[in-house]
């Protein structure tokens, strides 16, 4: 079932939103898991540049894949820092990738590898915030949980700057169960919200995963003409209570109810999210896993018109914080899942004529160390890292930027986390100068970065 994030917040007029939920004891139409405030709202924005991509994909690998294990080996440093792993030719000349991802390796052809993305941060926390809004956290040397006052991540800045009113689509989609939905302690991380834009603006998280037989990411309707009659209610309920329009917390709530019911209500967003309508063949292709049919939803939520969608690594026994035993897990449980979502993705889009207008983007939010500690494991590494993107008329086939021998630091062109997201909003056409507002209305930069533009 779909959840939207967000705690309850005591507006200057004392009135806090889950109390204006109360208001006739209704909730939302008797639903649970569907926050009002926090499903759409806001004021469309045009694009201040032809878009090359009309979506994008991010698959973000949450924990931080081991860069020198997978797209970066170095098999002329020395033992400590080299790893088990040796180095396959892909189907282009002079460009190899690790072994235990040899589908990709022969798809090298229709991807870009970035082997410079460096940033400071260390820690999963402020470094997953910073690779998915392209801002450093304001607390960087903190372990935050997530704010009201974060960077608001890149899909709900798609959320303000590309919805469509007419559309019953959501416009930005998180798929699986990140670190925001699963974590420790009820650690809500930050980088997957919309921070200081609003929990309007949040991406519409679908936590269930997609490869279980049971999935239904939509609450059944099981009694239409009750949905109905709750709906009529709730506008009487709003019709009486006129003096609530004037708080500024509950202004526009009509909007979320009609764009809720129609979430709800519409056959085309129902038909996107049913994966089950998919061939047998097709989803074993994509592998049923939950990233494997993330991939596969992916696909069929961007063909159906959503702008972004995240395919988040889910947290389970089988992540990429690989502190201990980095080889075996990367080898047996990872590196597989991986190649094989990831390689069905690219396939299927470029077989639907899709890859051309849709832009891929594969990241971690760090890489792992060069020296092999005593666990066999490697620890975080924010200094060199390595970012993968494909679709969106980019040339695949190359590799733009370089570390130095041991994987440790960029030995040329680096990248910032600023860079990439100002090259994702470039390919967009969403205009990286344009001012975002705090609610104190601040103005603030969308990116202070600059396109990569040796790959564009």
């Amino acid at each position: 079932m779909i959840t939207i994030s967000g705690q309850p917040m005591r507006t200057c007029e004392g009135v806090t939103r889950r109390e204006w939920l109360r208001v006739g004891g209704l909730g939302w139409m008797g639903l649970p898991g569907l926050g009002l405030p926090a499903l759409w709202h806001g004021h469309a924005t045009a694009s201040e540049h032809k878009p090359r991509a009309k979506a994008c994909i991010v698959l973000f690998m949450f924990g931080a894949p081991a860069h020198q294990d997978t797209w970066d080996l170095k098999t002329n440093a020395p033992s400590a820092v080299r790893g088990e792993f040796q180095p396959i030719s892909t189907n282009v000349p002079g460009i190899q990738v690790g072994e235990h991802i040899p589908r990709l390796a022969q798809l090298a052809d229709r991807y870009l590898q970035i082997r410079s993305v460096t940033h400071p941060d260390n820690t999963h926390t402020v470094a997953m915030h910073y690779m998915l809004s392209g801002v450093r956290h304001r607390r960087p040397a903190t372990n935050p949980q997530n704010a009201a006052d974060d960077f608001p991540c890149f899909g709900a800045v798609v959320n303000q700057a590309l919805r469509r009113r007419e559309s019953q689509l959501p416009t930005s989609v998180s798929l699986n169960a990140p670190a925001n939905q699963v974590s420790a302690n009820n650690h809500i991380f930050p980088g997957f919200f919309a921070g200081f834009l609003g929990q309007e603006f949040d991406p519409l998280f679908v936590p269930q995963h997609a490869n279980r037989a049971d999935f239904q990411p939509l609450p059944a309707i099981e009694n239409a003409q009750r949905l109905w009659d709750r709906r009529r209610l709730l506008t009487q309920v709003d019709q009486q209570s006129a003096h609530l329009n004037q708080l500024a917390s509950v202004q526009g709530f009509g909007g979320y109810h009609e764009q809720a019911f129609q979430l709800l209500t519409s056959p085309a967003v129902r038909s996107a999210f049913d994966v089950a309508q998919e061939p047998v063949p097709l989803r074993e292709r994509y592998g049923q896993t939950p990233f494997g049919q993330g991939c596969l939803l992916a696909r069929r939520l961007v063909e159906a018109g959503v702008s972004l969608v995240t395919v988040n690594w889910e947290r389970d026994d089988a992540y990429w914080d690989t502190h201990s035993d980095n080889f075996n897990l990367h080898k047996k449980k990872l590196l597989p899942n991986m190649d094989q979502g990831f390689s069905a993705l690219l396939l299927d889009l470029e077989e639907r004529g899709l890859l051309d207008e849709t832009l891929i983007v594969w990241l971690g939010e760090f890489g792992r160390t060069p020296t092999i500690n005593k666990n066999a494991g490697r620890d975080h590494w924010a200094a060199c890292n390595t970012v993968v993107l494909a679709g969106a008329g980019l040339r695949g086939g190359m590799v733009h930027g370089a570390s130095d021998r041991q994987a440790a630091y960029p030995a040329r062109d680096p990248v910032t986390p600023e860079d990439l997201a100002a090259t994702i909003y470039h390919l967009l056409g969403i205009d990286r100068h344009r001012l975002l507002r705090t609610p104190e209305g601040q103005p603030v930069p969308l990116s202070t970065g600059e396109p990569i533009h040796a790959i564009l």
